[in-house]
């Protein structure tokens, strides 16, 4: 993209302030820049009406879940058919691991962070040992395919070729990099945080199947003959990954998709919780349910809104190529965001002052035709790590993982 194709291009949308700088910026500058403006994509409904993008959500219904005692039922038969797909080179993984730690204090990628008290324990360390019992038990790997971001990708990929991958086959670990959108201010202007840079942030984590396409990882799958992707969060130190029962019951249900999920504690406990959705699989999240949906019981006394998601999903592959090129709700976020002003300086705001848009993996649940809901017990598989302190903290995890016997 020329400097006039770009500035044709952003005057068409309202955007031409981010050229402000252009004639003061070294040539390597302009042409970075350049490139920016050339991925912005300002057709697209955010930049256009915000309101207007935003997710509309339609009417929710509860779902029910194969229950821990009915897996228990048939876990031979369901692990016997997940071993045979893993053995068969049909099953691979995804690690969403954009993020970095600052919610625990920790500047470095969150899988980086240590768990260990007397020893060292990484987070990366404990979700690719949780893969290794599978694999192991297989005795044939499973593909894992590591999302990092721009900010974290190669203190990631080097940290793990440091730790040999904790153990796991290098020529089975595959990176790409999420996707990222602009930050735009409180009118729809995007914001720049240097002459040459613009805000980008993250696209969330629903953008990490077409991240991989954008990647080339779309044709490695077509080559293997993957036909599942387990995909799963970095946060979760308890993370079962390709679950061969999990993986077996979703075969055998004949669904496009599952998804584990636990009980929730209490009607109020913050987690999304997988419903229907005009008919479809869907998650409502717990900011939007009603007081009516967190209370309601059924027969049984049992919540009806009850299956609470911990970001452990299964989704055939053949179904995942169809959310390609979709319009993906968009989740929008006030946010304080660091940015140059008019005269040029970086300001670094104490409120809110834009916004920035987000697409998340339970709206691909929406784009199923079905999902089983497969229940796990919150103890053995649900350890977040989300804050220093308090609730799904590190202390939290740290006591779960003892009491799953990992020694810390």
């Amino acid at each position: 993209m020329t400097y006039e194709e770009a500035l044709t291009y952003l005057t068409a949308h309202g955007q031409q302030h981010l050229l402000r700088y252009y004639p003061t910026l070294t040539p390597a500058q302009q042409e970075h820049l350049l490139e920016q403006i050339s991925n912005l994509h300002l057709e697209r409904p955010q930049f256009q009406n915000r309101e207007a993008a935003a997710q509309q959500r339609g009417h929710f219904a509860p779902l029910g879940a194969v229950t821990l005692e009915q897996i228990a039922e048939k876990a031979d038969e369901y692990r016997r058919i997940g071993l045979q797909a893993i053995r068969d080179a049909k099953v691979g993984a995804v690690l969403l691991a954009g993020g970095q730690g600052s919610r625990l204090g920790f500047d470095h990628p969150k899988g980086m962070y240590n768990m260990g008290k007397t020893r060292d324990l990484y987070i990366f360390e404990c979700l690719i040992h949780n893969l290794k019992k599978v694999t192991d038990e297989a005795e044939a790997y499973v593909p894992l395919m590591i999302m990092t971001s721009e900010q974290n990708d190669a203190e990631t990929r080097a940290f793990l070729k440091e730790h040999d991958y904790f153990g796991y086959s290098a020529d089975n670990v595959h990176f790409f990099k999420q996707e990222t959108e602009p930050a735009v201010d409180e009118n729809g202007k995007i914001f720049l945080n240097a002459p040459d840079q613009i805000v980008l942030s993250p696209n969330g984590n629903g953008g990490w199947f077409s991240s991989m396409q954008r990647a080339g990882l779309l044709q490695t799958i077509e080559e293997i003959g993957l036909e599942w992707l387990n995909v799963f969060a970095v946060d979760n130190v308890l993370q079962q990954i390709a679950d061969p029962v999990f993986i077996g019951a979703t075969i055998a249900s004949g669904c496009a998709s599952g998804g584990k999920v636990v009980s929730k504690a209490d009607p109020d406990e913050r987690v999304g919780v997988l419903c229907l959705e005009d008919n479809k699989p869907s998650i409502v999240e717990y900011y939007e349910m009603t007081e009516e949906m967190r209370t309601l019981r059924n027969e049984d006394g049992s919540l009806a809104y009850r299956f609470g998601v911990i970001l452990n999903y299964l989704f055939r592959v053949d179904a995942l190529m169809h959310t390609l090129g979709s319009d993906f709700p968009l989740h929008i976020a006030h946010k304080k965001i660091s940015h140059l002003n008019e005269a040029g300086e970086l300001v670094k705001p104490e409120e809110p002052n834009g916004y920035k848009f987000e697409t998340l993996v339970l709206d691909m649940v929406h784009m199923q035709d079905s999902c089983l809901a497969f229940e796990v017990d919150r103890s053995k598989e649900f350890a977040p790590v989300k804050n220093a302190v308090g609730v799904d903290s590190v202390e939290t995890a740290r006591a779960l993982l003892e009491q799953n016997g990992v020694v810390l």
